[in-house]
C-alpha cells in the first residue's frame, strides 16, 4: 500500500447525476444550505453555481459593504472630485455585473419576480455609476451595451409582479412604461429608427398581446388617455385622468 495520504472525497457526482444539464434551458432551484439558509443553485455545463439570495450573490462584502456598488458609492462620496476607479475596482465591478446576471435569470426562471426586479435595478444603478466614473469611454460602452438587456429583464419582472398583485391591465401598463424607457435608450444613442425592429422590443410587445388575449383586456385606461391626448380630445383625456386617479386610490396596496 502507498504511504501517500489519500485525498478527501468532496466531489459532486451525485448532484450532477441527479440534476442533468440541459443546453439552452435555465435550470435553477432554491435549496437549503447546511446551516439552514436558503441559497439559489444554477446548473451549468460541468457543474453548478450556488448563490446567496440577498446581498451580493457570492456572499462577499467588498470594502466591508453589502455590494461593490455600495462600497464604491461611499468612496466616491468621501473622496469627491479626486475619486477615480482603480483597475482592481473595475475588475470587482465586472464580477458584480456577472454575478447579478446569473442570479437575475435564475430568479426569473423561478418566478421570484421581486428579487429579479431588485437585482435588475441594482445593475442599472451600477451602470449609471460606471458611466459617471469610468476610466475611459470604451470601458463604459462595454457595460452600456447591455443596458437594453437588463431593462428587458426588469420590465419582464415588473410586469409579472404587477400581474400577480394588481392584474393584467396594470401588467400591460407596466410593459408600456418599460418600452418607453427602452425607447429613451435608443434616442440617447441616436438610433430611434431601430426601436420598432429590435428583438427585445418585439418580445415585450408579444408578451403584452399575450396578456391581452389571455385576460381579455382591451385598451387600458392609460392607453386610452394617450390616444385622447394625441387626438387633442382634452375633455375625454380629463375624464380618463380622473378615472385613473380613482382606480389607483381604490386599488389595495400589497406587501412585497
Amino acid at each position: 500500500m502507498s504511504d501517500q495520504p489519500q485525498p478527501e472525497i468532496h466531489d459532486i457526482d451525485a448532484i450532477l447525476h441527479d440534476w442533468p444539464f440541459k443546453p439552452g434551458v435555465i435550470s435553477a432551484r432554491l435549496v437549503r444550505a447546511g446551516d439552514g439558509r436558503e441559497v439559489l443553485q444554477m446548473r451549468i455545463e460541468m457543474g453548478l453555481l450556488q448563490m446567496e439570495t440577498t446581498g451580493r450573490p457570492d456572499g462577499e462584502h467588498p470594502g466591508g459593504a453589502k455590494t461593490c456598488l455600495e462600497w464604491l458609492e461611499d468612496l466616491a462620496l468621501a473622496q469627491g472630485d479626486s475619486f477615480a476607479l482603480s483597475e482592481a475596482q473595475c475588475i470587482e465591478i465586472d464580477r458584480e455585473f456577472l454575478q447579478f446576471y446569473h442570479r437575475r435569470i435564475c430568479c426569473l426562471a423561478l418566478r421570484m419576480f421581486a428579487r429579479a426586479l431588485a437585482d435588475a435595478d441594482h445593475i442599472l444603478a451600477l451602470m449609471d455609476f460606471v458611466a459617471e466614473h469610468s476610466p475611459n469611454e470604451q470601458w463604459t460602452l462595454s457595460h452600456e451595451q447591455y443596458r437594453l438587456f437588463v431593462l428587458f429583464h426588469r420590465i419582464q419582472a415588473a410586469a409579472m409582479l404587477a400581474l400577480e398583485r394588481s392584474g393584467a391591465e396594470k401588467a400591460i401598463e407596466t410593459i408600456n412604461q418599460g418600452l418607453e424607457q427602452m425607447r429613451e435608450v435608443f434616442v440617447k444613442f441616436d438610433a430611434e429608427n431601430q426601436f420598432d425592429q429590435d428583438e427585445l422590443v418585439g418580445q415585450l410587445g408579444a408578451m403584452k398581446e399575450s396578456l391581452r388575449q389571455e385576460y381579455h383586456v382591451g385598451k387600458t385606461l392609460a392607453e386610452q388617455l394617450s390616444e385622447a391626448v394625441a387626438a387633442e380630445e382634452f375633455e375625454r383625456a380629463a375624464r380618463l385622468r380622473d378615472e385613473i386617479s380613482r382606480r389607483d386610490h381604490r386599488r389595495p396596496k400589497k406587501k412585497s
